[in-house]
């Protein structure tokens, strides 16, 4: 599979320009998601989405749409262009006017655009991704990831598997609840994030609470400290990273800093990478060395969600990703949404995960 960046990099785009859609929903979460649709149009009437996915509604507000992308690139060239177009704008604020209230949005702003790129070369040139990296689309395993209490989905669907956050709430009582369910295959402690409405600060006592009664879970982005090291005990051998991962290099960071070896595991969110090139490096490098790679999604509301599962798709299909159709995230379960695993599409073109290629493609 080596060199998948490199297949990429060669493939021809014509660009014509581009426009924003912007995006809201009330998600599960308790807040009003906002995300932003580029659509990068071709000469030849193709076109190429991305979906920013930048957490902070106003960050969406005064959306670029005069940057010079027009012209004959290749993908590789495309993702140069946009190198440049960061230089010229102020330090920090990627392809923002000014820098984002979180930096890591400059990351989420440059994905939409590569992805878009990544959409229409493979388009343009008549390609799905995985006839560009010579990989099947396989069936979708996935997991449902909420806060809100997971019976009424079970009831609807009793061979859901999820991915739950653990809270200071999380009693005795209520582990030993979720845990009787046999359903959670992720327990994700968010000890990394700053600043937004997800944040959980580390708890030693939740730590061991949780991993001695979800003894096979994943345990994603726990802190690791004197005292949470001790709570985690065997636990730390099922560690993830998240939130903390931008590039392989971040891998190799977060080693040193836990002084653990790079994790068995890692939760790929293309989005986090901002460049395809990152993306495709970590995936590789992350393979080379055994690590279980799993898709993670960040509420998309519109393209994006499809692009995110088109990824799993081909480079780790089997694993609890948490990638599951944008119905999920409704506030409350409703019948008929699609069942794990998704089935791969027969015929599909560009970054998503769906047959659009019709009867003569």
């Amino acid at each position: 599979m080596g060199g998948t960046w490199e297949r990429l990099a060669v493939l021809s785009l014509d660009v014509g320009g581009y426009t924003a859609e912007r995006l809201e929903q009330v998600v599960s979460s308790g807040f009003v998601r906002v995300t932003t649709v580029v659509r990068l149009e071709g000469r030849d009437g193709a076109v190429g989405v991305g979906e920013d996915v930048t957490y902070d509604a106003e960050d969406h507000d005064g959306y670029p749409n005069a940057l010079p992308l027009s012209g004959r690139h290749t993908l590789g060239g495309f993702s140069a262009r946009l190198d440049e177009l960061e230089a010229a704008l102020p330090a920090g604020a990627g392809l923002f006017d000014r820098p984002p209230l979180h930096d890591m949005s400059r990351q989420h702003r440059r994905w939409a655009f590569e992805s878009a790129a990544l959409d229409l070369a493979l388009r343009q040139n008549w390609l799905s991704l995985g006839a560009a990296v010579g990989l099947p689309y396989r069936p979708l395993r996935f997991v449902v990831s909420t806060r809100l209490d997971i019976r009424p989905w079970l009831a609807l669907c009793p061979d859901l598997e999820f991915k739950l956050d653990p809270t200071p709430d999380w009693d005795d009582e209520l582990v030993e609840r979720i845990a009787a369910t046999g359903a959670v295959r992720v327990v994700d402690f968010k000890a990394y994030y700053r600043g937004t409405p997800v944040d959980v600060e580390p708890d030693p006592a939740l730590y061991a609470r949780v991993v001695r009664r979800f003894p096979d879970a994943i345990v994603e982005d726990a802190a690791v400290t004197g005292a949470t090291c001790s709570a985690l005990g065997d636990s730390l051998e099922r560690l993830s990273w998240d939130a903390p991962i931008h590039s392989w290099a971040d891998v190799e960071l977060m080693a040193r800093v836990t002084a653990l070896d790079v994790p068995r595991y890692l939760n790929i969110k293309p989005s986090r990478f901002g460049t395809a090139q990152a993306l495709f490096d970590c995936i590789e490098r992350a393979r080379e060395r055994g690590i279980t790679l799993y898709g993670g999604g960040q509420f998309e509301l519109g393209p994006g969600r499809g692009q995110i599962q088109a990824l799993a798709s081909l480079f780790y299909p089997d694993a609890p990703n948490d990638v599951a159709p944008a119905g999920y995230n409704e506030p409350e379960p409703a019948p008929g949404l699609p069942r794990s695993p998704l089935t791969p599409p027969a015929r599909p073109l560009g970054l998503g995960f769906r047959d659009e290629r019709g009867e003569d493609g």
